[in-house]
């Protein structure tokens, strides 16, 4: 007989990973339009807050490996979104920068974001709350597993 506390709803993990899911879908519908992925936004929000990163920095801002990373990057170039390059000052190094139609399309992509969150009935001070402590929680297993 198993305990309450080791039922799958009462597993943290199992809620964790749903709101992961969720999200996921909640984003989808917002980025449909621009023929986003919910990944690939996160790479742009990263190159939009710092452009021009090389790879092993973009890789550890959005904790991804280059072998999921790179496949990501392809698309979002052959898409138009990025430009992946070689500097001259170090040819071994690989850089990733916003194209045009990224810095033109940011706006939008924030205002169909903002639209598909207001449309849901949010606490502010939850969310920063909840933000929060997830940010503990993954700094606390980011240390267990170290």
């Amino acid at each position: 007989m198993i305990n309450d506390e080791m039922q799958l709803t009462n597993q943290l993990c199992f809620s964790i990973y749903n709101a992961s899911r969720l999200f996921n879908k909640f984003y989808q519908q917002a980025l449909e339009p621009f023929a986003l992925t919910y990944p690939q936004y996160l790479v742009l929000l990263s190159l939009w807050e710092h452009d021009e990163q090389n790879l092993h920095e973009l890789g550890t801002e959005l904790n991804l490996n280059s072998n999921t990373l790179t496949p990501l990057l392809k698309r979002l170039e052959k898409a138009g979104w990025v430009a992946r390059f070689q500097p001259e000052s170090d040819r071994r190094q690989l850089k990733i920068k916003l194209t045009p139609l990224a810095n033109e399309q940011q706006k939008h992509i924030y205002k169909a974001i903002d639209k598909c969150v207001s449309h849901q009935q949010l606490d502010i001070d939850k969310y920063r709350a909840a933000l929060a402590m997830n940010n503990e929680l993954v700094e606390a297993l980011a240390e267990t597993l170290a």
